[in-house]
């Protein structure tokens, strides 16, 4: 490339505010989540979904700070861009693990089930990783008109967003499976808030999704980064709120058992006790 257009300016100014405000809506779910996460995870036992959970909900801070930094580095040679994907696909990669938990738990954790995604969870992985040969986003050298670089994405960036939705599409046609397969006639309350909060969390994944992939795929290159930023933000930040909205329900679910338990005992306690009273008489 070596001269931009007006257009081309303006799509790449575009592209880059975008960036910058997705990091922006990062800080302020954090903020404002911060409590529940404290609350749900913070003196939970290390186990493997809270390591997991700790890797998406904080390392999209560095990815997304390595993109706004590159998206505002216009002038001067151009950064690598290799550590920024590889911490992008991290931080991906462990949301998309969570939905993973969260739908084998939604199976009532049947080893079916598990060996059933871990396959689909590593075949489309290594797909994507085939498509995506060159790096997510590059930052394309200027000519001598216009030096400096470009914040543009490559149009293989399509294939691996079109991967990446049809497995979430699969996690969520498994979780809607079961739900009305085993759950149809179920009244209970808390299974319908956790299938209606977590559809809804995965619908909109699956929409940013869709949205990179049309974007790289058929909109002019200075378009091509606009929602690279949001993309990781949507994933850390409603795969943490599924974790959260998930812990919240079953410790409801906890506290309604124990009050059916002491509710039972005090019944059968006032039934004995009368019973006695009447062997008195």
């Amino acid at each position: 490339m070596s001269s931009l257009s007006v257009s081309d300016v303006a799509d790449l100014q575009i592209s880059k505010y975008a960036n910058i405000g997705s990091l922006a809506v990062l800080i302020f779910d954090y903020c404002i989540t911060f409590q529940d996460e404290v609350k749900w995870t913070w003196f939970r036992p290390w186990d493997l979904t809270r390591v997991i959970f700790t890797i998406s909900r904080y390392l999209p801070f560095i990815g997304s700070g390595m993109t706004a930094y590159a998206a505002l580095r216009v002038n001067g040679p151009c950064p690598p861009t290799l550590a920024e994907n590889i911490v992008h696909i991290i931080s991906i990669v462990a949301a998309e693990v969570l939905l993973v938990i969260r739908t084998w738990a939604f199976w009532k954790k049947s080893r079916k089930a598990l060996i059933g995604l871990l396959t689909f969870s590593v075949v489309t992985t290594i797909t994507a990783v085939a498509v995506n040969v060159n790096p997510n986003h590059q930052l394309i050298p200027g000519g001598q008109s216009t030096p400096g670089c470009y914040f543009e994405s490559s149009r293989n960036a399509a294939g691996v967003y079109c991967i990446l939705a049809i497995f979430e599409c699969g996690i969520l046609i498994l979780t809607a499976y079961k739900r009305f397969h085993d759950y149809r006639e179920s009244q209970n309350s808390i299974v319908t808030t956790v299938y209606g909060g977590s559809m809804l969390y995965m619908l909109c994944i699956i929409t940013i999704t869709v949205t990179n992939a049309i974007i790289d795929a058929v909109s002019p290159f200075g378009y091509s980064n606009m929602f690279d930023t949001l993309q990781l933000v949507v994933h850390s930040v409603l795969a943490s709120r599924i974790l959260f909205h998930l812990r919240s329900n079953n410790d409801r679910a906890n506290e309604i058992n124990m009050g059916s338990v002491v509710s039972e005992a005090i019944r059968y306690r006032h039934s004995s006790q009368i019973q006695t009273n009447e062997k008195l008489v």
